[in-house]
């Protein structure tokens, strides 16, 4: 089998953006444009793969780090030119080369296997993936002879009116033999109106050489979708949520409202869970099977385990377990983790702490730096005090424990087994196990208070 080898394209500053984010970088469903070309490249049998970079050079590497070799491009001279820049890299090299733009998230790899086999069985040396459009605007048209070849690819400024009346473009995707790629690069000019190296000249040039070209057209143009504005973000993102979607339910996930249901691409989601609408499901989640997740509800990066019902809640980086109960408008903030069958009520905030087996905060208390033990109690109103200004400290609280009402757990503090907080009071000692703890003013009536004050009514 030829070696395989690819090329993504990702210099461009990407001015129609309108940006100061580099657009490769621009999020598609929470994941950045270049990042969805990696991952589909990834799924093939490549064995070396360069992105050439320019502006925001060093952003575009912390995200593919350790997945492709990079090249610069100081000046933004055309695509002929970017590829280029590649050549100290492959130029050397026997085998097939796919260059493939950073700015097409929905490209798929089942595509691109299709068109490196198409190149290979035709034996040809260079291979476009084409489309058809409705709108062609924008796009290179590809213009065949009278045998339905590919005569040549002329870019939308430089196309007559007859020209731009073709409805076969240019995805910006090709195959080519990978010698006779960086051969032919340094033959292309810049003799058109953008007085730039285009990369669809190798085409005529390796025609003119009675080189074999071929184009692989595949039927699905929304995948070949490139992002140059935020217009065209806005539709990738509404075809990759609709993908990601229809994946899901597909594999056995109630989506009640997939129009408003936004689920990231690395999220896994089990059978028999039902996810209602407005709810945003994002970063690396797993959620098990049979749970219930919103309406109104936010989770990322977190792991919800089986049977748990999340309601108008926010979940983030943090752990759930089976059978738990959260919200509705509860917030679980990162490094938290609940355990099986605990149930976080309306209007709690749990931050860094650790919820036993079992144990409830049903409503309007704030745990943070907090270990709870199982089958704890904490009532309305629960505070755990972790804060003195400059450093955070630990609330123990043991299991069985029974906390009151508005009582404030002033930490660093412990609350031993089986022991009982009274309704209003302020823990700033430790508790042992089973012991009442009252830590408040005792209460004082007054008889005939209000009458010897004199007041006119």
């Amino acid at each position: 089998m030829n070696k395989r080898y690819a090329v993504i394209l990702a210099a461009g500053q990407g001015t129609r953006m309108k940006s100061k984010l580099y657009k490769v970088l621009h999020p598609v469903c929470g994941k950045p444009m270049v990042e969805h070309v990696m991952n589909q490249i990834s799924d093939l049998q490549i064995n070396q793969t360069v992105t050439i970079v320019g502006h925001g050079a060093e952003e575009v590497q912390s995200h593919l780090e350790g997945r492709s070799l990079f090249a610069f491009q100081e000046e933004q001279l055309g695509t002929a030119h970017a590829v280029m820049q590649a050549e100290a890299i492959l130029g050397e090299k026997d085998g097939v080369t796919l260059v493939v733009c950073g700015d097409t998230p929905l490209i798929k790899s089942q595509t691109i296997e299709a068109l490196l086999k198409h190149h290979v069985e035709v034996d040809a040396k260079a291979t476009i993936l084409t489309s058809y459009a409705d709108n062609p605007t924008g796009y290179g048209r590809i213009l065949r002879d009278g045998q339905g070849l590919v005569e040549r690819i002329v870019e939308e400024k430089d196309a007559s009116t007859q020209e731009k009346a073709v409805n076969e473009i240019n995805t910006g995707t090709y195959c080519f033999d990978n010698k006779l790629l960086f051969e032919a690069l340094k033959r292309v000019s810049n003799d058109n109106v953008q007085g730039e190296y285009y990369l669809p000249d190798v085409i005529e040039i390796l025609q003119s050489q009675g080189e074999v070209v071929s184009a692989y057209q595949t039927d699905d143009f929304e995948e070949t979708l490139g992002v140059n504005d935020r217009v065209a973000l806005a539709q990738a993102e509404i075809i990759m949520k609709s993908r990601i979607n229809e994946e899901h339910m597909r594999k056995g996930v109630t989506i009640i409202d997939p129009n408003n249901t936004y689920i990231g691409p690395d999220v896994k989601i089990g059978r028999d869970t039902i996810i209602y609408p407005n709810t945003t499901i994002s970063g690396e989640c797993v959620i098990g099977e049979d749970c219930q997740i919103g309406p109104g509800t936010e989770i990322n990066h977190s792991l919800i385990e089986n049977e748990t019902v999340i309601q108008q809640s926010v979940v983030r980086y943090s752990k759930i377990g089976n059978n738990v109960v959260i919200g509705p408008f509860a917030h679980i903030r990162p490094d938290s983790v609940i355990n099986n069958k605990a149930k976080i009520g309306n209007f709690v905030e749990i931050k860094k702490s650790i919820i036993g087996q079992g144990s409830k905060a049903s409503h309007l208390s704030y745990i943070g730096d907090a270990e709870v033990g199982s089958n704890v109690n904490l009532g309305c109103g629960s505070i755990t005090v972790n804060y003195d200004g400059k450093q955070k400290y630990l609330t123990k609280i043991e299991d069985d424990v029974f906390v009151g009402c508005n009582s404030n757990l002033v930490a660093p503090v412990t609350i031993s087994k089986g022991a009982y907080v009274a309704a209003g009071s302020t823990i700033t000692e430790d508790v042992p196990e089973e012991a009442l703890s009252i830590a408040r003013s005792r209460q004082v009536n007054k008889n005939n208070y209000v009458k010897n004050l004199n007041i006119k009514k």
